[in-house]
């Protein structure tokens, strides 16, 4: 189940910031970083924890390198919008960890005990990623090339005329 987090955290950022400019392909990227937890359970990097850390070092990292802080701090906005699409704070002892202690709850991913509606979300992300790609215009090769190498969209976007 990745298609539910990468579209809707491009959708989510596209209708908050209305900016071509954002590279969403590491915005979709961080939304499913948390995924490689899945198999097992839930663990720091479905913490607010470790978004917070991840934007700190960026923001660090990137001191008056305005562009290249633009393209990184996708990743922590994706893992941000991760855990708002995981519905992560249901499970308050993950979400806030350290601060409800050290260890993990032993049960499984969220992602696997939401069973059939883990299905119906990613349907559900499906209809989002064709939604966006309407509104996008990635049907033109122009518009797609520009999306596949900057991770941006055009510039006719500007405003939010989509």
């Amino acid at each position: 189940m990745f298609i539910w987090f990468a579209a809707g955290s491009a959708a989510i950022v596209w209708l908050v910031f209305q900016s071509p400019a954002i590279d969403f392909r590491m915005v979709m990227a961080g939304s499913i970083v948390p995924l490689v937890e899945t198999p097992w359970r839930d663990g720091p990097l479905h913490t607010l924890l470790a978004a917070t850390v991840l934007m700190v070092v960026i923001m660090l990292a990137t001191q008056g390198r305005r562009l290249v802080r633009r393209r990184w701090l996708g990743l922590p906005i994706g893992m941000f919008l991760h855990l708002v699409l995981d519905f992560s704070w249901v499970r308050a002892t993950v979400f806030w960890w350290p601060a409800t202690g050290l260890g993990f709850p032993d049960e499984s991913s969220l992602v696997v005990a939401r069973g059939v509606w883990s299905v119906i979300l990613e349907l559900v992300g499906i209809g989002v990623a064709a939604w966006l790609w309407s509104v996008f215009g990635l049907d033109d090769p122009g518009r797609r090339r520009r999306f596949v190498t900057t991770g941006q969209l055009d510039r006719s976007f500007v405003g939010g005329d989509a």
